[in-house]
């Protein structure tokens, strides 16, 4: 069984190509050859052997693997016990990033997980997209980013990252906190809590790392934002306070001076005049 799919033009971060199963017969191969989109095999039963880069990898049952755009690969069933696996096609510009979250590279593409029951109900659910019409393609890109999540979960923990680098995804952690929820009443403990740190801990990991406390930070970010809403003469002030997280236009006001050496209204006027 094998569907091929349209060229996604919505879904560009990812997509589904095709999905399908096979029984093979002993010794029915592929390749050497190269492909456009990563293609993810399964294998429910039996065995064989799958080639990349120069290494060789005998695979069986609750085992897979993953080819990448581009590179050659060759895979053959086992002579007296062949494989039978289902796969899935896909592309995006996530999609090296999610595979990458579970492990699956070039260098690192076997994939060990064993849950024939999961990728049943995840093919089944797949072929029975069918019967939507009208948003089939979102539904099946969303089964094939859950699947990949699972592949994730299953996959081996990340605690095993540098110090610099788990500092590094913190402070990112805390940066993109702010961006989307600047203009809530957040505070440091709502950030920690939601990073999943000790706030104090946090508040020095961030310090050290961007020379700037967090309080400061996202004051800052406030106020920058803030100034480019007072580029919009239909906004007041009060609307621009309510919009950078302060319910008080005068709270807001006082720390947009203190922070920009001038009152709101003064900034306007000045970019008013020029």
């Amino acid at each position: 069984m094998i569907e091929y799919l349209p060229r996604s033009k919505h879904h560009m971060e990812l997509h589904l190509t095709q999905f399908g199963t096979e029984e093979c017969i002993p010794g029915h191969d592929f390749g050497p050859a190269v492909r456009n989109h990563y293609l993810l095999h399964y294998i429910w039963s039996g065995e064989g052997i799958f080639e990349v880069g120069g290494t060789r990898y005998r695979l069986r049952k609750g085992q897979g693997f993953l080819i990448c755009p581009e590179v050659v690969t060759y895979y053959r069933a086992d002579s007296a016990n062949p494989w039978s696996y289902c796969w899935f096609g896909f592309n995006g510009t996530l999609a090296e990033w999610l595979l990458k979250k579970a492990d699956l590279t070039v260098s690192s593409p076997i994939l060990d997980f064993d849950r024939d029951d999961r990728m049943m109900r995840y093919l089944q659910l797949m072929s029975e997209s069918k019967e939507y019409s009208n948003a089939r393609e979102t539904r099946l890109n969303g089964l094939l980013a859950l699947l990949l999540a699972e592949f994730a979960e299953s996959g081996p923990a990340s605690s095993d990252l540098p110090i610099a680098s788990r500092s590094e995804i913190y402070v990112d952690k805390v940066k993109d906190f702010i961006d989307l929820n600047y203009d809530q009443k957040v505070t440091i403990a709502d950030i920690a809590h939601y990073i999943g740190l000790n706030r104090s801990y946090l508040c020095s990991l961030f310090k050290r790392t961007m020379n700037v406390s967090i309080q400061d930070y996202l004051i800052r970010y406030r106020m920058n934002k803030a100034c480019e809403m007072l580029e919009n003469p239909e906004l007041s002030v009060g609307d621009i306070a309510r919009s950078v997280g302060y319910s008080d236009p005068l709270l807001f006001s006082k720390i947009f001076k203190k922070s920009m050496g001038q009152s709101p209204r003064a900034y306007r006027s000045e970019r008013d005049g020029r």
